[in-house]
């Protein structure tokens, strides 16, 4: 298994898998808009994709972070907003490894923080995300405002 930086050359593989990963949120199928979206986002470099790959080029699974600021520490942070491993390699770190690399490239990037998300019955993934050194905060209510549906 190899992480790496996602870039346009792994597009095709960057976008099954994002589709993969919506649809693991209850939202269709659609590999086109998933391929425009993440193609924006590559092209206009206002996220960064960590993408696991086997030996052979296949996409296992991806981190996608966006980057945001500390008003209070001054400084930059970044929020993982998305993890997610293809159901063939469940079971085998590659989601773990794929957080260590998130870390890894935050700390050499200078960011204060990594911050994240989660559903509460999100177990599995709460575990991995302790296992590599995250904290939950209990001291904030997080809002959110949809104005699109």
């Amino acid at each position: 298994m190899h992480i790496l930086r996602g870039g346009i050359i792994h597009l095709a593989q960057l976008s099954v898998l994002f589709d993969l990963y919506r649809q693991f949120h209850r939202q269709p199928s659609d590999i086109k808009s998933a391929t425009e979206f993440v193609k924006m986002r590559l092209n206009n470099r206002d996220s960064v994709f960590l993408i696991a790959v086997t030996d052979k080029g296949e996409g296992m699974g991806f981190t996608q972070l966006f980057p945001s600021f500390s008003s209070v520490a001054m400084q930059k942070t970044w929020v993982v907003n998305d993890l997610y491993v293809d159901v063939p390699f469940r079971n085998r770190g590659v989601a773990t490894s794929l957080m260590q690399a998130t870390k890894q490239f935050s700390r050499q990037s200078g960011a204060f923080s990594l911050k994240l998300a989660t559903a509460k019955n999100n177990t599995q993934a709460k575990a991995i995300y302790k296992k590599v050194g995250f904290k939950q905060l209990t001291e904030f209510d997080y809002y959110t405002l949809v104005e699109k549906s």
